[in-house]
């Protein structure tokens, strides 16, 4: 009999077991990982399901959630049927973040409705204490008193009544004026993460489990994304940089990410995996008239349609845009964050740092006289291994922050980048020719002669390298000759391979000065216009 009572209970605490797995399996599968993208990501749930699960139900999804791309994975021993997804209405926002605001706003809300209903009542009161203080009222008759002997009494009950109404009425005032405040503050946070998303989905997988395991359910979502970002630190006495790979991050989802595996990724998917291919070139011969009446009808109506289209994708495209970029390299390449991190559904951006290194650099000082009579720190180095994106660069030099550029790590062979201006190298700029004037005996012509020195001194306490740009006149035209001399010639005429600019190259020691002569002669002719001309 006692053997049996055990058997019984085991199969009673079997079943429970089996029922609790179940429940589990219906009720977890939270985010566990997510793949980045530019303007959009792969969202991974993982589920832990108990031997003889039959089912497992996943609420609240994301409402931006691309059913095409919905795919599961499970562990060995589970067997994966259908799936059905189907949305679900909800009385309050999708996003938690959101939901709670809500109902912070609408219990403020109450509050003032019963502050309302309060003042409203003490109004009533003072009207009617108002009425009896006015007996000359032309518009309001003194009330009746029943028995004057008691009308001392009530005009001492009226007065403190009043004053007691009034005082009423001015904590009834602050309070409302306090909640009104509270209210405007969470309505401000509301509107900056407020997805608008009322309804969410709900994702049932029917499957079979013959002993524990997981699966993993991943799919694609819209509203998130990232972009690269850097942060540069120059060490001008050791030249040396330290290069910091940043990363901003933000998502309006309608699902919280918390403590998830994240990983940034350069593929596109948002963009077309194909090319597009060549069509047929056709030529076709209209008419003046046919094509008159194509102008003024049929070519209208043609663009005004994709036009409002467009209007209307416009109107219908959310406020919020995820951080995303283009690039042209060739290869794509993934980033994984060191650290889980959490990430709201709120669209407020966030930095992640992924990587940092050291890079030895040289350093040279550039300047454009003609153009600015301040000169500017510059450093180049090797380009490091791997796939560099553009992106915003934070400048620091030497510990101090010097600004923040658009930097593009693909346009050169090198890396390159400013970091401030140097106030101890002084530029002055000489006129030493401006003359114009016509010149020829038979066939008039104008004549521009220029001429200008450029005078560098530097106070440095150790010699620096030197870079003077200068953009000589270049004539596209057969009717305009120009003529250039330099002293001392230009290191390079054709500066980074841009027709005109020349650059010298120099090296100046302390206190030294280094003088840059340029002299041009323009003609053209009298008729007609010239363009650039200075």
């Amino acid at each position: 009999m006692a053997l049996f009572v055990c058997k019984k209970m085991a199969v009673v605490v079997s079943v429970l077991a089996l029922s609790w797995s179940t429940l589990r399996a219906e009720m977890t599968a939270p985010v566990t990982a997510v793949v980045l993208y530019p303007g959009s990501a792969t969202v991974v749930r993982t589920a832990q399901l108990g031997p003889g699960s039959s089912r497992l139900v996943i609420t609240g999804l994301s409402p931006h959630l691309d059913r095409q791309t919905l795919r599961a994975e499970a562990g060995p021993g589970i067997q994966v049927g259908e799936m059905v997804i189907e949305e679900t209405a909800t009385l309050q926002a999708v996003n938690p973040a959101e939901a709670e605001l809500e109902s912070k706003i609408q219990l403020l809300q109450d509050q003032l409705a019963v502050l309302d209903a309060e003042a409203k009542s003490a109004e009533i009161v003072k009207a009617y204490l108002e009425r009896f203080g006015s007996p000359g009222s032309p518009t309001d008759q003194p009330l009746a008193v029943a028995d004057g002997r008691v009308l001392g009494g009530i005009l001492d009950t009226l007065g403190r009544g009043a004053q007691d109404v009034l005082a009423k009425l001015q904590r009834i005032g602050v309070k409302k004026r306090d909640l009104g405040k509270k209210v405007d503050a969470l309505q401000r946070d509301l509107a900056r993460l407020r997805t608008g998303a009322k309804d969410s989905l709900a994702l049932t997988v029917n499957l079979l489990a013959e002993r524990p395991g997981t699966v993993k359910i991943s799919y694609q979502v819209n509203h998130a994304g990232w972009k690269p970002a850097y942060r540069a630190s120059l060490d001008s006495a050791a030249s040396r940089l330290e290069l910091e790979r940043l990363a901003t991050i933000s998502q309006k989802t309608g699902e919280d990410w918390h403590n998830v595996k994240l990983s940034l990724s350069t593929v596109q998917p948002k963009l077309s995996p194909e090319g597009r291919s060549p069509q047929p070139w056709l030529l076709s011969y209209s008419p003046p008239q046919k094509l008159a009446e194509a102008r003024a009808g049929g070519f209208s109506a043609y663009a005004a349609a994709p036009a409002a289209a467009r209007a209307m994708a416009d109107k219908q495209e959310a406020a919020y845009k995820a951080p995303t970029f283009e690039t042209n390299s060739a290869f794509a390449t993934e980033f994984e964050v060191p650290t889980r991190l959490s990430l709201a559904s709120d669209g407020r951006e966030t930095a992640v740092a992924l990587a940092r290194q050291t890079l030895p650099v040289r350093q040279e000082i550039r300047v454009a006289p003609r153009l600015d009579r301040t000169a500017y720190v510059s450093v180049e180095a090797e380009r490091p291994l791997g796939v560099w994106i553009p992106g915003n660069v934070q400048l620091y030099r030497d510990g101090n922050y010097v600004g923040a550029i658009q930097w593009d790590p693909q346009a050169g062979e090198r890396f390159v980048m400013p970091f401030g201006r140097d106030d101890l190298l002084r530029v002055a700029v000489n006129p030493l020719q401006s003359l114009s004037g016509a010149t020829g005996l038979l066939e008039k012509h104008n004549e521009r002669r220029l001429a200008d020195q450029f005078v560098l001194t530097s106070a440095h306490k150790s010699a620096v390298d030197l870079l003077v740009l200068e953009s000589s006149p270049v004539s596209t035209s057969d009717e305009i000759k120009t003529t250039a001399r330099f002293d001392p010639p230009p290191t390079s005429e054709a500066w980074e391979q841009r027709r005109g600019v020349v650059a010298w190259k120099k090296t100046l020691a302390p206190a030294e000065t280094a003088s840059f002569k340029v002299e041009y002669k323009i003609e053209y002719p009298q008729e007609g216009s010239i363009y650039g001309l200075r």
